[in-house]
C-alpha cells in the first residue's frame, strides 16, 4: 500500500492537479483527493517537485511480435502466406522479453495494444496488455481486443505482387466484404457447419463484440472502411488516418476514433505523402476522438510522448495531447474503466516525471503499473 504525497500533474481527463493524495491498495487507486488524513500502513512517498501522470497507453504497436535486435527471426507479425488470416492472434507471438517492453517502461508507456501486421487484408486478432511481465497470459487486459484489417498499398504489395487477389484497391475492399459475408452466412448457419476459426473470429466483429481496425492512410481507403462500417453495421476504428485532415466533416458523421501515427517518421511511400502533424488539430478542431500511436517499432516506443511534444509544437492544445495518450487513447480501446486516468477504482499505473513531461529535456523516474514499481 502507497500513500503518494504532494501530488501534481496531470489527471488524464484533461486536467491539472495540484497537492493531492493518492492512496494505492491491492493494485488499484484507492482514493484521490486533497485530504492529508489516511490510515495508518500505508508507505508514503512524497512527490514534492514531481509531475504525476497516468501510464501512457499505446494503442497501436507491434511489441514483442517484431522483436528488436534480432531480424527476420523476431519478425513474427505478419503470417504472409494468404491475404486473409483473421484466424491468427497476436497473442500467441507475443514474446515478452522483447527489449521493447523494457523500454516502454522507461518511458512511462504501461499499456499497450498489439496488432498484426498489415500485410494481409484481414490479419488476425489483437491483444491489450500492460508493459511489465514475463507471461503475455499474465500480463492481457482484454484479448481479443479487435481484429486487423488494413487497406491500401501493403496487402497490395505483398500479395499483388504474386499475382493474387488483391492487386488494386477494389481488390481489398470487394476481398474484406467476401470475407464478412462468409462470416454472415456461418453465423446464420453454423450448427449445420464444422467449426471453421477464421469466420468464427470475423463473426465476432458481426456481433459486435470485438471491432475492425483497419489499417488506413490514404483519404479513398478511409472513405471505403466507413462504407464497410455502414454495410455491415459494425464498429470500427481508423488506424493511422493520415489524410484524415482532408475530409474531417466526413469522418466527424461516423461515429469513429482513429489512431494517429506514426507521424514522426518519413514519407516512405505513396500512402504518407501528406503525413504531417497537421491531422491532429484538425481532428481537435472537428471533435473527431483520437489517440496518437508510435506503430511501434516504426517509431520506438520511448517516443510516445515525444510525438504528443510534437503534435503541441505543431498547434495541438496540450490538455488534448495528453488525453490522447491517455484516456482517449483508453476509450479507443475501450478500457476506460480500467485505465487512462487518476480515478478511484482504476488500475494503480502512474509515472512520475522529472518536470513538466512536455518538456523535452525531462524524463520518466518512476513507473509503477498495478501498484508495482516496474522501473
Amino acid at each position: 500500500m502507497y500513500a503518494i504525497v504532494n501530488a501534481s500533474g496531470f489527471n488524464g481527463k484533461g486536467d491539472k492537479f495540484e497537492q493531492q493524495t493518492i492512496l494505492i491498495k491491492e493494485g488499484k487507486l484507492e482514493r484521490v483527493d486533497s485530504s492529508k488524513e489516511f490510515p495508518e500502513g500505508y508507505e508514503v512517498i512524497d512527490a514534492t517537485g514531481k509531475v504525476i501522470t497516468p501510464g501512457l497507453i499505446d494503442v497501436h504497436t507491434h511489441i514483442g511480435v517484431f522483436e528488436q535486435g534480432i531480424g527476420n527471426e523476431g519478425h513474427d507479425f505478419n503470417e504472409t502466406s494468404s491475404a486473409t488470416t483473421a484466424q491468427i492472434r497476436a497473442l500467441d507471438g507475443i514474446n515478452p522479453f522483447d527489449q521493447g517492453f523494457e523500454d516502454a517502461r522507461q518511458g512511462g508507456v504501461t499499456t499497450v495494444q498489439i496488432l498484426p501486421g498489415s500485410a494481409n487484408v484481414i490479419g488476425g486478432e489483437m491483444a491489450i496488455v500492460k508493459t511489465a511481465g514475463t507471461v503475455v497470459d499474465e500480463m492481457v487486459v482484454q484479448a481479443p481486443s479487435g481484429l486487423k484489417a488494413a487497406t491500401g498499398e501493403n496487402p497490395k504489395r505483398v500479395h499483388g505482387g504474386k499475382g493474387n487477389l488483391p492487386t488494386t484497391r477494389m481488390g481489398v475492399a470487394a476481398l474484406l466484404r467476401q470475407k464478412l459475408i462468409e462470416a454472415q452466412n456461418y453465423l446464420e448457419n453454423k450448427e449445420d457447419k464444422d467449426r471453421n476459426l477464421e469466420l468464427e473470429q470475423i463473426a465476432k466483429v458481426l456481433e459486435k463484440k470485438i471491432p475492425l481496425r483497419v489499417h488506413a492512410h490514404r483519404a479513398e481507403d478511409i472513405a471505403t472502411v466507413l462504407r464497410v462500417k455502414n454495410e455491415f453495421n459494425i464498429d470500427v476504428t481508423i488506424e493511422h488516418g493520415t489524410e484524415g485532415h482532408l475530409m474531417t466533416d466526413f469522418i466527424a458523421k461516423h461515429n469513429v476514433s482513429i489512431a494517429v501515427g506514426p507521424t514522426m517518421t518519413s514519407r516512405s511511400k505513396v500512402e504518407l505523402v501528406n503525413r504531417g502533424w497537421h491531422t491532429l488539430p484538425a481532428f481537435a478542431e472537428a471533435n473527431i476522438p483520437f489517440a496518437i500511436t508510435t506503430d511501434h517499432p516504426v517509431v520506438t516506443i520511448e517516443h510516445l510522448m515525444t510525438s504528443a511534444i510534437m503534435s503541441v509544437k505543431h498547434g495541438l492544445d496540450e490538455s488534448i495531447a495528453m488525453k490522447a495518450l491517455t484516456l482517449n487513447a483508453a476509450k479507443h480501446l475501450g478500457i476506460d474503466n480500467r485505465v487512462g486516468s487518476l480515478e478511484e477504482g482504476k488500475d494503480a499505473d502512474i509515472v512520475f516525471w522529472s518536470g513538466d513531461p512536455f518538456d523535452l529535456r525531462n524524463s520518466v523516474e518512476r513507473t509503477m503499473i498495478d501498484g508495482r514499481w516496474v522501473f
